[in-house]
Parts: structure tokens; sequence; C-alpha cells
């Protein structure tokens, strides 16, 4: 019996209506389709040229998604095996070329990527996705990922996304970032950081 494999499709730019795999629900969440469209509202233009960074990457859709509006690069962290390969997959089903994916634990790579990128003279946009079904060892996802944030030296960020449950109280601040906004999708939210 083939199981089906869940799917998402690239919403615009040059790689729009390109089919996309998910990994199995119980693993990853997909960002919904409204927040996902509502997100690249508002970064519009300012995708072109930038570094995107997916912390907790899961298929990739939200990387992918940059790619196709004109991302330069985008980097994937992702811990969990089964959706790494997927991920991967995706990745070869986009362009490649365009894409690094990362196999690992975001806390420890995200870091490193962005200190690899310190003094380039690109632009990155961080986007931090935390599974928030509070999976064993999960309920201080959000407290490591904000200090994670408050850890960042790097003068080159242009934009932090954080994709979050709606009903966590998030910092005003995260070290040199200030939230500009919040966008409610139902249990989902996007806050918006850049620089103070």
């Amino acid at each position: 019996m083939k199981i089906n494999t869940p799917t998402t499709k690239i919403i615009a730019g040059k790689y729009k209506g390109k089919t996309i795999a998910l990994p199995s629900l119980d693993v990853t969440r997909s960002s919904k389709s409204r927040l996902k469209e509502s997100l690249f509202n508002v970064l519009q233009f300012d995708i072109i040229d930038k570094i995107f960074i997916e912390a907790f990457a899961g298929s990739g859709s939200i990387g992918l998604e940059a790619v196709s509006r004109d991302a330069k690069k985008a980097y994937f962290v992702e811990l969990d095996k089964g959706s790494y390969n997927i991920l991967v997959k995706n990745c070869k089903a986009i362009d490649m070329n365009k894409c690094q994916t990362i196999i690992g634990d975001t806390f420890v790579q995200t870091p490193s990527i962005l200190e690899s990128l310190k003094s380039s003279n690109d632009e990155i946009i961080l986007y931090v996705d935390p599974p928030f079904d509070f999976r064993d060892g999960m309920d201080d996802i959000y407290a490591k990922s904000f200090k994670m944030i408050e850890e960042i030296e790097n003068e080159n960020i242009f934009m932090i996304i954080i994709e979050h449950v709606t009903t966590l109280e998030i910092p005003n601040t995260l070290g040199k970032f200030t939230l500009s906004k919040t966008k409610k999708f139902g249990k989902s939210t996007l806050s918006y950081y850049t620089y103070s």
C-alpha cells in the first residue's frame, strides 16, 4: 500500500507551481500557505539577492520560496534525518546551486553559518520556526531560540522572523534586535525583528 506523501507548491517566483514534498506531519509542521504568502508580501523585493537562513528547515518550503523569489542563496538547517532527506530532494528539484543544506542542531549550526557570513557584504534574513508541538526535549526550544538571536553579533542582518505559537509572549527586544511587527494566523504568529 502506497502512503501518499504530503506535498505543497511554491506560490510565486520563477519556480511557481513546482511541487515539493513535506516530511511526515508528526515530525514537522508545514507553514500554512496563508502565512507563507503574508511573509513574502512583507518581504516583497527585499528578498532579492539576500542570504536566507531557515533555522528549523523541515522540508525547506520557506527557504525554497525565497530562492524562487531570487534570494541569492538559502541555508537550511534540519536535525531530523527523514526530514533532511526530503529537504535535500526538494533543493535538488528547485535549484541545488542556491541551496546549502546542513544536518544538525540549529543551536550549533545556525550561529556557525552566521559566523561564516559575518564579514560578507550580503544581507541576511534569518527565519526561525521552532517546532512547537513540544515533543520530548522541546519545552525550552523558544528560550534557546531567543538566546541564539540575542547572541548574534553580525552587522549584516536585514531581518529576523520568528514563526511561533500565537499564545507565546515574545520579548520586545532580543539582543540588538527590536520587534517591529507581528501578524497572527490562527495558532501561528509571525514576529519580525530588525536592528534596534
